[in-house]
């Protein structure tokens, strides 16, 4: 198994939790955090500054075709942010709740 971290963001609080939802339902991810953030971005031009929430998504590289899928089906975003992490160590604990859960 080779572990990753994908990350993701929206600008709703409701829609974090509903991505979060059915990836964790469907077994795509074992574990996942949202985080109110503040981002800084150009968009057609424009400077960009808004409040957002960053969907941090731990899971196995195999899932991530699947994540992406999910994400842009779900997400309201033109384009979704949705990038992946190689994950370099873990702990043998963590690394085994990560394979029973996902």
């Amino acid at each position: 198994m080779k572990p990753i971290l994908v990350q993701t963001t929206t600008n709703s609080i409701k829609e974090a939790k509903k991505i979060s939802k059915i990836l964790l339902e469907k077994k795509l991810a074992a574990c996942i955090q949202v985080s109110k953030i503040d981002s800084f971005y150009v968009w057609k031009d424009d400077f960009c500054e808004d409040e957002e929430f960053l969907i941090s998504i731990k899971t196995k590289k195999e899932n991530f075709e699947k994540i992406e899928r999910k994400i842009k089906e779900l997400h309201s975003y033109d384009v979704p942010e949705i990038i992946s992490f190689k994950i370099d160590s873990l702990s043998k604990e963590y690394k085994s709740f990560l394979s029973q859960n996902c």
